[in-house]
């Protein structure tokens, strides 16, 4: 049994947009697809069925934290993710490579892996390559990544090179160390920081395995937002066409949009859930903080047409009111508009696809994305 197969449903010839749908065991997935972030095995100040409500079809958890607290043994005696969480749909896993390697005071990195310290307790831990695929074999989700060197921005040539270099070798120790290969799904990544040659090399090395995916590691760590596209947009074309492409850790509507131009199919953030937290909104008109006063005698839903439950039920008034007053309810009502808004425009650009109009709904959803940009409020 295949632990995922990917069909490609329809292209644009005029850029490099596809539509398709993957199968993994714990159900299919249409893509483009937008991965919410569930740290600790839940999306944050939102239950299960919110996050589905939502339109979410897959999710993402994150091995560093859950190998810390509860424990990866744990949740393998609860029967996985899926087991312990509930969460019955597919199941995404980072390696924790990049946690541990934005610990810069806690961690000292060597050729085996990353000694490190717990950031709350302050014992000391060691992960490797074959200690990442312990981790995530033990989380059972449908997908995990193979553990890697991230280098933040900027970075020198040679940091990149070193740094790329050495995700080849774990490349390696993971494939051979992955006891699960027919029930989860080993993705490779792409490193190279913002250098054109150093990514080409990296796309050459990994996809040399004939792995079930890969990934863009590496952007959106530093540099400016036009270095992201241009890696991107370089990048994204020369994967293999017959995989899924997911570019990691990134999620404004506007990235979403480029990155399906690019030939994206997933692409997940901690930012709808986070700019919740802190009483912020993605709408058409662009991100708007609700603790704004001009929103406190306003009677609208925060988008017109939105059908999320936060807008079917709630003014803007009364979520500036829970923004001032601090109440947990508008991290929550906030999280779910967020969430079932970048799902929307995953959605909106996939049906685009399939209806070969995705170069008018690009067009103008970038003309508007742009008028609105320097109105855009910031949290």
């Amino acid at each position: 049994m295949q632990s995922l197969s990917f069909e490609i449903e329809a292209e644009c010839p005029w850029s490099k947009a596809r539509a398709g749908t993957f199968k993994t065991p714990h159900g299919e997935v249409q893509t483009p697809v937008f991965m919410p972030v569930g740290t600790q095995s839940t999306v944050k100040a939102m239950t299960w069925d919110q996050v589905e409500a939502a339109g979410s079809q897959i999710v993402l958890a994150n091995s560093y934290h859950l190998y810390l607290r509860p424990g990866h043994n744990l949740v393998a005696e609860a029967g996985g993710l899926h087991g312990f969480s509930s969460w019955k749909k597919p199941i995404l896993t980072d390696s924790g490579g990049f946690q541990v390697f934005s610990l810069e005071e806690l961690r000292k990195i060597s050729e085996d892996g990353v000694s490190f310290k717990d950031h709350v307790s302050g014992q000391e831990h060691f992960i490797g390559p074959a200690k990442s695929m312990e981790i995530q074999n033990a989380l059972g989700a449908d997908i995990i990544m193979a553990f890697d060197e991230c280098v933040k921005n900027p970075a020198t040539h040679q940091e990149a090179r070193a740094a790329m270099e050495r995700t080849h070798r774990w490349l390696e120790i993971c494939i051979k160390e992955h006891k699960r290969e027919s029930e989860q799904a080993l993705f490779g990544i792409v490193q190279g920081s913002i250098y054109e040659d150093l990514r080409d090399e990296s796309l050459k090395a990994v996809s040399s395995f004939d792995l079930p995916a890969y990934a863009i590691g590496g952007v959106a760590v530093g540099e400016e937002r036009s270095l992201i596209e241009k890696i991107v947009a370089y990048t994204a074309p020369k994967m293999p066409a017959n995989k899924p492409r997911y570019l990691m850790g990134v999620g404004t509507p506007w990235d979403i949009l480029y990155a399906i131009y690019c030939g994206i199919d997933m692409f997940d953030c901690v930012l709808p859930t986070r700019l919740a937290r802190h009483g912020a909104a993605f709408t058409s008109e662009g991100r708007v903080s609700l603790r704004n006063a001009r929103f406190r005698k306003d009677w609208q839903p925060l988008e017109a047409d939105c059908r999320c439950f936060t807008c079917s039920r709630h003014t803007r008034a009364y979520l500036h009111h829970l923004v001032h007053m601090k109440e947990m309810t508008a991290s929550t009502l906030l999280s779910i508009h967020n969430i079932h808004f970048l799902h929307q425009e995953s959605k909106a650009c996939r049906l685009a696809i399939l209806e070969g109009r995705f170069q008018e709904y690009f067009q103008a959803k970038k003309q508007l994305l742009n008028s609105k940009a320097e109105q855009e409020e910031r949290v």
